[in-house]
């Protein structure tokens, strides 16, 4: 296996798959590995060029106080969330695609539409995993897709002899937990509780806490080489596009709109922080267990302050009642990452990066 500082030679040889290829944090990891000389097959959902426009609701996001009829995230959004991974013309106009980039169309769960990808590949990023805010039907919408999805990958992967597989999966995973100790800050060990997550219908962090279980144990039994990352609220400038879900809450907490995280947030990343990250844990065979992905441990207050003072011409709502005592603060939380040579850019660049590129596109 390549090291993080030797992707000469050894990395141009490589033949990689990327699940998800086509989103928001698949298409920066697309970018970075034909940057490095990687030859990429890249799912994604539709290998149409159009791009669909769904209507979004994020009541679940309302703040405690509001009712989903009163508060302005159940309305529909404008500029609305697209369908990323139905979209490609962004990968086939990256550096390199035209002799180094193949599209597969992949259906999570059709084991026959998963493989043809992964053959021949000598790694897998698995990154593709439904985010859906707002469900119906948890279990067919969010939960089998995301645990029936991955392990299809995983299967595939066993199967055709891969080196080594790299998961994405969420700091959604490992909040709330109520269990853990109140003057600890978070780190790997720590695991969401499922059934408070149900009993609250966080159908998403539901979904990447038994996906991410069922890839342990799948990998564990089998003998699978491993390692998961785990990033925090992922921003950024896009290469998609069109907006994905986290983008759009900060669009929402930029109009002033109050949602309610105060159970699930605690920090923010950057997403080309994401795709280095991804990068230097498949080329480093040390990188093993979990892995949390931030640049710093805040709360929401500390979040909201700090756009408000970053963009005191919008009406970012600051919040005034701080209800995350239960999150300890910490610089540098990632040490694992930091370890391997990872560097984090500072919350204002991701802030100022990802505005920037929104105004580019007309979407502020």
């Amino acid at each position: 296996m390549a090291s993080a500082e030797d992707s000469g030679a050894a990395a141009q040889r490589d033949l990689v798959c990327v699940t998800g290829g086509s989103g928001f944090i698949g298409s920066w990891l697309v970018r970075l590995l034909l940057d490095r000389g990687y030859t990429v097959h890249a799912t994604v959902k539709n290998l149409s060029t159009s791009i669909t426009y769904p209507s979004l609701s994020l009541s679940l996001l309302c703040a405690p106080d509001e009712t989903e009829r009163d508060c302005s995230c159940s309305r529909r959004i404008s500029p609305p969330l697209a369908d990323d991974e139905g979209e490609t013309k962004h990968l086939q106009a990256l550096d390199g695609a035209d002799t180094r980039l193949r599209l597969f169309q992949m259906d999570l769960l059709d084991p026959a539409s998963v493989r043809p990808a992964i053959e021949g590949a000598r790694g897998v990023f698995h990154l593709a995993s439904p985010f859906i805010l707002q469900v119906e039907d948890p279990e067919n919408e969010l939960l089998e897709p995301a645990v029936k999805g991955t392990l299809n990958v995983l299967r595939a992967v066993k199967d055709c002899g891969i080196d080594r597989v790299v998961l994405m999966s969420s700091q959604a995973a490992m909040l709330p937990n109520p269990d853990w100790p109140a003057d600890k800050v978070i780190d790997e060990d720590c695991w969401a509780d499922v059934e408070l997550l149900k009993k609250v219908q966080f159908w998403y962090s539901v979904s990447k806490t038994l996906a991410e279980k069922a890839a342990w144990d799948f990998a564990a039994k089998e003998g699978l080489q491993m390692a998961v990352l785990n990033p925090g609220m992922v921003l950024g400038p896009m290469l998609t596009p069109s907006v994905n879900a986290s983008l759009q809450l900060l669009l929402q907490f930029l109009a002033g709109e109050k949602l309610g995280l105060d159970d699930i947030y605690i920090g923010c990343v950057d997403v080309r922080d994401v795709a280095h990250s991804l990068l230097v844990m498949y080329e480093n065979s040390s990188a093993q267990g979990r892995h949390l992905c931030l640049e710093s441990i805040e709360r929401l207050v500390d979040f909201t302050n700090r756009l408000a003072d970053l963009y005191p011409e919008h009406p970012v709502h600051r919040i005034r009642e701080d209800k995350q005592g239960w999150v300890v603060r910490a610089n540098d939380p990632s040490k694992k990452l930091i370890g391997l040579g990872v560097c984090f850019t500072p919350f204002d660049k991701t802030i100022r990066d990802t505005v920037d590129c929104l105004r580019s596109k007309g979407l502020i």
